[in-house]
């Protein structure tokens, strides 16, 4: 049977700035396809169906082919249209959970209680508990089975306090990632240049930088699950 993996995708349509912002496309899209004949997945986020893609993604990526052909790609459009809600999720149905980025879940999954409870039976399970760019946001109140946070004395990674300075959205978002990760007992790592590829896998937390990393994480997570 092949291993079943739960994409989850934010609901959030505006930063705090009040500008459109959603799931993160390349992020989705790149570890979608490396994933895909490998496994059966499915979409869900807080708010359930049609998850709002973040505009400026879609627009930064118009000529990559992973992007455009997801875009257009019936078996994801049924997948997005029929998003489950994160309340009708259980992790024992799944064998790893994905959190695609963007700032909304920043915003969103962060701060809800239903996801840190999806995500800690996920974690403490020993299952893959994986997520790119703005993804790790929505590990932050994730525990282990002592209570303590997932990233206390673990390494990880996340979309960089330069990068989103560089962007210009630290205003956007109510916290920094890689500050959060340190304050919670994590060791934040990055990659040597802002932009390049980052994935760093700790047991069974595996965790992505940025848009760059959304390939490679897919892999990461595609060797974990072959083991």
């Amino acid at each position: 049977m092949s291993p079943r993996i739960l994409f989850v995708l934010t609901s959030a349509d505006k930063s705090l700035t009040g500008k459109p912002t959603g799931w993160y496309l390349p992020e989705a899209a790149h570890p979608y396809y490396i994933l895909a004949p490998h496994a059966e997945i499915d979409f869900a986020a807080p708010g359930g169906a049609n998850p709002p893609l973040d505009p400026g993604s879609a627009e930064n990526f118009k000529a990559d082919a992973d992007c455009t052909k997801f875009l257009a790609d019936a078996a994801v459009q049924q997948k997005l249209a029929t998003a489950k809600r994160l309340a009708d999720v259980d992790a024992k149905d799944y064998d790893a959970v994905f959190y695609v980025g963007g700032h909304g879940p920043v915003i969103d999954l962060a701060s809800d209680p239903v996801n840190a409870a999806l995500a800690s039976a996920f974690f403490q399970a020993g299952k893959v508990t994986a997520a790119v760019c703005h993804g790790p946001a929505a590990l932050v109140q994730a525990v282990d089975a002592t209570g303590a946070s997932i990233f206390k004395g673990r390494e990880a990674t996340g979309f960089s306090n330069a990068e989103e300075i560089a962007i210009d959205q630290v205003k956007a978002i109510p916290f920094l990632l890689e500050d959060r990760i340190n304050e919670l007992g994590g060791k934040y790592v990055k990659a040597d240049a802002a932009w390049a590829p980052k994935v760093v896998v700790d047991g069974n937390l595996i965790t992505g930088q940025n848009p760059a990393s959304a390939g490679p994480i897919g892999q990461a997570i595609l060797k974990a699950l072959q083991k």
